[in-house]
């Protein structure tokens, strides 16, 4: 199974000119420390390649790139406008004689292209993936024009595109995701392509189904401690079988795999590392152990349906058992835990009835901790639509038996798990499809185990709700152990984001794809290894 879409970086990835913005950036910088030399009586330290261009500087938009490297050199500039002269003593001023610096070179000679990154992409064009480029620079465009390259692509999300739509630019994936829907197509089911540290960490932040990261400098340790999935250092080293079998990936049995490492991958992807043509992220290697286990603390976050509970035919029916309520109230006790539902905040807290736990509800569109709640503003504003919504699928589904209309305060789920006919399911999704078409601003289609829900048009998940707790709780990555459980295709979300630096855990008895590293097979299973942990 190949990725139905793939979006590529251009500097460094597709065109040589990751050199010629370094080279750019370094003759700006050593003219304005050597201003700051003579003037302020500043000793002068070049700016140095490639370490402070990998470090500062690459991958991001232009202006944070110089607000970056400034402070690691303890200067503050004011920020400026984006029509400030070249050289002006502001963000923006030093960032556009960077601009016109690199735009002299560009008029000067084509760019040079990375051949094989053009044969792997017209590769997967024939194969029927769609082909975006997303890229900080504003000066996208006219690289691919001068490099006769820009058919090769369905979409272009750049810092020009960035500008104008508002977007985030990297290490969050909002060039990304919005490149990847651009082609009809959702992040999951994707991959990107980078060669940036930063780059690689918005195509983990993005959700991508798979990172590939490309080590043109032998920096591979650090584009897969950063997020990237596979690492390879020329297209060359690389096929379509490789990205196939990523694709079809299944997590391990977890208890099997406790204190032993099993072979987590097909033929084709281990063949090409034992060859050393790439490096797969060592993170996927380790056992439960080693990945649970091995840093100083542990946060869990939980799912709850399908989770902490069977999956059942009515969302009603999913009540908690004592055990597995009083086995959460231990983990408690010893982690922090955190509930991240599909359900209405107040539905899944009722539920869990645990005092001093955070909760999610609504995928992570309301957060309630012990002392506070956030509910993304974006997300109230579309309650009137999805009321006026409810009643719609009320009048032309409730006819339907079997389908369950779950009203939800930011979001409507149809459940259809207990709808026989198959001609009826097809009536269901038409109906669906129809709503969110006429709806795309607003509304957006996420397809779980029968059921269809649609919520709010915006980047938001289960996995950027994890991220936001993490940051209000000031989780360190680094010396924190973080564990998702989930067992539903919205858990995805979840997995992608904790990858290479947490553990996912599905819990499912199907021999099935997903981005967690472990599986359970039932909720009875995740109470075990609760229990487990408590001991620990």
């Amino acid at each position: 199974m190949l990725p139905k879409s793939a979006i590529f970086d251009l500097d460094g990835v597709i065109t040589q000119t990751a050199l010629v913005h370094e080279e750019a950036w370094k003759e700006m910088f050593d003219e304005y420390l050597r201003l700051r030399e003579k003037r302020d009586n500043e000793p002068f330290k070049e700016f140095r390649k490639p370490e402070d261009y990998l470090e500062f500087v690459d991958g991001k938009p232009r202006y944070e790139g110089v607000k970056s490297f400034l402070k690691s050199r303890g200067i503050e500039l004011p920020f400026g406008s984006p029509e400030d002269e070249p050289g002006k003593e502001t963000i923006c001023g030093l960032g556009n004689k960077k601009n016109n610096r690199f735009l002299e070179v560009l008029k000067k000679e084509k760019p040079k292209v990375y051949k094989n990154a053009v044969i792997f992409i017209k590769a997967l064009k024939d194969k029927g993936v769609k082909i975006g480029v997303a890229s900080s620079s504003k000066s996208c465009k006219p690289i691919l024009e001068t490099a006769g390259l820009l058919d090769l692509f369905e979409t272009r999300v750049d810092g020009v595109v960035s500008a104008r739509l508002g977007l985030t630019g990297k290490p969050e994936g909002d060039i990304f995701t919005t490149a990847a829907r651009n082609l009809g197509t959702e992040p999951l089911e994707s991959m990107v392509i980078e060669d940036a540290v930063s780059g690689v960490q918005a195509g983990r932040n993005g959700s991508f189904g798979l990172v590939l990261g490309v080590a043109r400098r032998e920096n591979e340790k650090e584009l897969t401690k950063e997020g990237a999935d596979i690492v390879i250092s020329d297209f060359k080293n690389i096929d379509l079988e490789v990205i196939e079998d990523w694709f079809r990936r299944k997590p391990r049995p977890l208890f099997s795999a406790w204190e032993n490492i099993d072979e987590p991958y097909q033929d084709r992807v281990t063949e090409f590392e034992k060859d050393k043509k790439i490096l797969i992220n060592p993170f996927y290697k380790r056992s439960v152990k080693d990945t649970l286990f091995s840093k100083e603390k542990i946060i869990f976050f939980l799912d709850y349906d399908g989770t902490l509970t069977p999956i059942v035919e009515k969302p009603d029916m999913a009540k908690i058992s004592k055990s597995m309520q009083e086995a959460v109230k231990k983990l408690s006790q010893k982690y922090p835990v955190s509930i991240v539902s599909g359900r209405r905040r107040e539905d899944v807290q009722s539920l869990v009835g645990i005092e001093g736990l955070f909760y999610a509800g609504s995928h992570g569109f309301d957060i309630k901790g012990p002392d506070f709640q956030v509910i993304q503003p974006k997300a109230k504003e579309v309650i009137p639509l999805v009321s006026e919504i409810i009643k719609l699928f009320h009048s032309e589904l409730d006819k339907i038996e079997g389908v369950i209309v779950e009203e939800k305060k930011f979001s409507v789920a149809i459940h259809y798990r207990l709808v026989k006919k198959e001609s009826q399911i097809k009536k269901i999704k038409e109906l669906v499809d129809s709503v969110v078409n006429n709806h795309k601003k607003d509304l957006r289609l996420l397809s779980g185990k029968k059921v269809f829900e649609l919520l709010p048009n915006m980047e938001w998940d289960k996995g950027k709700a994890i991220r936001w707790i993490s940051e209000s709780m000031k989780v360190d990555w680094q010396t924190t152990s973080v564990v998702y459980i989930g067992d539903d295709t919205t858990d995805e979300y979840a997995f992608s984001t904790i990858r290479t630096r947490g553990t996912g855990i599905l819990v499912s008895d199907q021999d099935e794809y997903s981005l967690a590293h472990f599986k359970l097979n039932s909720p009875e299973q995740v109470r075990e290894l609760f229990e487990k942990a408590i001991e620990k």
